[in-house]
């Protein structure tokens, strides 16, 4: 049976526990920005025969200095240092042609508290397949500022995802999932200025995804496409695609390539300031004020590619361990389609993960 053959999803026969360490860099030319490190814990554990139980623990550590407005980093910006804990917990059902699940999830850190429930379910077909699967989602988030003690907003999103997955032929695995998210609340930056944001953001991502396993070689390609809308006026693309290639009988190896690139938000502005006022208000903030304005560099125009590599190594029946790294690099100049945003230095960022894990 070719390994990308679909099956009837079944209760796990056994338990799984997963160790992860990961470490973040970024970076802008003549600058080193934010590090993170964030240990994490998975746990899997079959209940029944019909019943699965799985959690996961994280905890970041975030220090660092980012920027005020565009790329601009104020001398007088104090060293940033936060700590975020999260954790999540998944209760799912399997019967024989389909599965019910339900999620809860917690985040904390000085700023920002989350406190998320999902639902989700999945229907196969009688010769399995076809599987589709149905999603809905509410989160709602607490957001407060160390620069204003008084700020105490929040923000409410729901969430709505379909899709399907079907087994092409023996070789070939297909996806399509359509998610819709509605928002609404506070969705500006508190630590940047001037940033007033829409209290509203809905949010449309369609993903492709396409499973091809190479039988003389015994690898498989796993590629995907992402488009993504949103009622701020971004539209963003993301083409990704990785090998994996057994090395024997033990090693896995899995190069991988992300490519992206999205349009800026309407009411993002460009840096040009105003001759009198200088940065970072544009020119005639005061005189003529915007509705909405922002000078976040993630809501402008740009691209990115990511360049990553996977080791994997089964080092016995129950052990694992993997090493992923990746390189991600961002430039204006890199946007497809059209013009990047003008006058924003090029941003970089380095991933490290490493895990081990053990099934029981």
């Amino acid at each position: 049976m070719s390994p990308l053959q679909a099956q009837a999803e079944s209760a796990p026969e056994h338990g799984e526990i997963a160790l992860k360490y990961l470490d973040y860099r970024d970076s802008q030319p003549g600058l080193d920005r934010i590090k993170v490190t964030a240990p994490s814990v998975y746990v899997l554990a079959p209940l029944s025969p019909k019943w699965a139980l799985e959690g996961s623990l994280v905890s970041d550590s975030v220090s660092g200095a980012t920027p005020r407005y565009h790329t601009a980093i104020s001398g007088a910006t104090p060293h940033m240092s936060d700590e975020r804990h999260a954790g999540d917990l998944k209760v799912t059902r399997y019967e024989e042609r389909s599965t019910y699940a339900v999620g809860l999830s917690k985040s904390k850190e000085h700023d920002y508290d989350s406190t998320a429930a999902s639902f989700s379910a999945s229907f196969s077909s009688d010769d399995n397949n076809r599987t589709w699967n149905i999603g809905v989602g509410y989160a709602s988030d607490k957001i407060g500022s160390t620069n204003d003690a008084s700020l105490h907003e929040r923000k409410h999103t729901t969430e709505l995802m379909v899709g399907v997955t079907q087994a092409w032929t023996a070789n070939d695995i297909v996806q399509l999932n359509l998610t819709l998210n509605n928002g609404r609340g506070y969705y500006s930056d508190p630590y940047k200025e001037p940033d007033i944001r829409p209290r509203k953001r809905d949010q449309a991502i369609v993903l492709a995804r396409w499973n091809h396993h190479f039988t003389d070689l015994g690898a498989t390609l796993r590629s995907s496409y992402r488009f993504y809308h949103d009622s701020f006026g971004i539209n963003a693309h993301t083409l990704g695609a990785e090998w994996v290639q057994p090395v024997g009988a033990r090693f896995t190896v899995t190069p991988s390539l992300r490519l992206y690139s999205q349009s800026a938000a309407k009411f993002y502005f460009d840096p040009v300031y105003d001759p009198e006022l200088g940065a970072p208000y544009p020119p005639g903030y005061f005189t003529n004020p915007p509705e909405f304005i922002s000078p976040d560099q993630r809501l402008a125009a740009f691209g990115g590619i990511t360049a990553g590599i996977k080791f994997a190594v089964q080092l016995a029946p129950d052990w694992a361990m993997d090493l992923k790294a990746e390189r991600y690099e961002q430039r204006s100049n890199w946007r497809i389609g059209g013009n990047g945003s003008p006058g924003l230095d090029p941003f970089r960022a380095t991933f490290v993960q490493l895990g081990v894990n053990k099934k029981f």
